[in-house]
């Protein structure tokens, strides 16, 4: 299959809209205006159902619904379209849409020789973000997406990192760093031997502190046929054997959503492959309404990405940012639908864990409801930290079935801050 993009520019070349009702295809036009859209002919063709794409998931996954903007804001750019104020008009909605959650340009940049890398985020004590320039792109867009300024030609509001040297650089000054993970957009977006030079600088740098190189992608879902047929499908699986050859942990995290997106044959010829080279496949998807929403997928999803081969890795809570008021369930609907869906699987399909918020103070889990003389609260814990001695130490909320982000959530027992709010931040960025 050869690879073909729409978006808005050539939205009117996909035939399959032409059988849908004319307000499905203007909302798409309207709500691609502030929240990007591409999708493609193998996501077209492979994976929606336009017999009941109303109740499609890979078809919420990818094209804009009207409900995802605030109904003041899609009357606005609807009336704006074709007209000079549209620019502006789109700016101020997308400025309230909370560009870039959990203060990720406020606390996640680092300084290097005096310089913001705004390529690069170092949140975690062990764990470093790169941006390649060239991989901020994705072969098609998640309407969730929680990086969706990435797209939106927002140059003040994106992350690329264009020189492999300063990520060297920064990494020899943080020995603390054990794994680098790059991320976007979509990494493997990228020609091999672009990607290559950010590979090689990590090889022959001679740093010993790094073990392991993780890439986030969805490729796996929206274009399998990237470890296939590409050009340079060969080239790229020769560069994770390359990676894993040289005694680093390959790890690629492959952003799942659904069952659906694993029924291809081209998708499981691409896990082998990318298997293949010694690369070990973690999965991981945020829970979101209209999507996911139920534990038979996310059951199904577990037993069927161990069965070939691929380990689940982590349910999120859908981010507070862009479309989130269309997709995000209370913080106890998340753990209902993961306990029941956990109660399903076996044990070599319980390595996965969630729901995990990913808030500014770090990763925070969702542990259970603990019934006390006060009443029920909500028992969390972070997986990660920004400060690294917050992690795994339990902390108390007062039950709220209505919460669906962190910001939402009252400390219990009277308390009048979460214990991480009382406490400098050990890691400085």
């Amino acid at each position: 299959m050869k690879y073909q993009s729409y978006t808005l520019k050539n939205l009117h070349q996909i035939k399959l809209l032409n059988d849908l009702p004319d307000e499905i295809v203007d909302s798409i036009k309207v709500v691609g205006q502030v929240l990007p859209f591409k999708s493609n002919n193998y996501v077209l063709e492979e994976l929606i159902n336009w017999n009941n794409f109303e109740k499609d998931p890979l078809f919420t996954l990818t094209f804009p619904r009207k409900e995802m903007l605030k109904p003041n804001d899609y009357k606005i750019v609807n009336q704006c379209l074709n007209q000079k104020e549209l620019a502006t008009a789109v700016s101020l909605i997308r400025a309230g849409l909370n560009p870039h959650p959990a203060e990720q340009m406020e606390k996640n940049v680092p300084i290097f020789n005096g310089i913001p890398l705004n390529g690069i985020q170092h949140k975690y004590r062990e764990t470093m973000l790169a941006f390649p320039s060239k991989g901020q792109l994705c072969h098609a867009f998640c309407s969730f997406c929680f990086r969706w300024p990435q797209f939106s030609g927002i140059k003040e509001k994106k992350f690329a990192l264009k020189n492999a040297d300063l990520m060297i650089g920064y990494l020899k000054e943080h020995p603390e760093i054990t794994d680098v993970l790059f991320t976007g957009g979509d990494p493997m977006i990228m020609h091999a031997k672009a990607f290559e030079i950010f590979i090689d600088a990590i090889i022959k740098s001679g740093i010993k502190t790094v073990k392991t190189i993780r890439i986030g992608s969805k490729t796996l879902s929206f274009w399998p046929y990237r470890y296939l047929t590409d050009s340079d499908s060969d080239e790229l699986l020769d560069l994770f054997k390359k990676v894993t050859d040289a005694g680093f942990h390959l790890s690629f995290m492959a952003h799942i959503c659904h069952e659906n997106e694993m029924s291809t044959d081209a998708f499981k010829e691409a896990v082998k492959a990318i298997r293949d080279t010694g690369t070990i496949i973690r999965t991981q998807s945020p829970v979101m309404q209209h999507i996911n929403d139920n534990s038979e997928n996310w059951s199904n999803m577990w037993r069927k990405q161990v069965s070939l081969g691929m380990i689940p890795y982590y349910m999120f809570v859908a981010r507070n940012t862009g479309s989130h008021r269309y997709f995000s369930i209370p913080i106890l609907k998340a753990y209902d639908i993961f306990r029941k869906a956990y109660m399903k699987v076996s044990g070599v399909a319980r390595t996965v864990r969630g729901p995990i918020m990913s808030a500014s103070p770090g990763k925070i889990g969702i542990d259970g409801i603990v019934d006390t003389d006060k009443g029920k609260v909500i028992s969390l814990s972070f997986i990660q930290g920004r400060n690294p001695e917050w992690v795994k130490r339990p902390f108390f909320a007062k039950y709220d079935e209505k919460a669906v982000w962190l910001d939402d959530l009252k400390p219990a027992f009277g308390k009048s801050n979460f214990f991480f709010n009382e406490h400098d931040v050990l890691l400085k960025n």
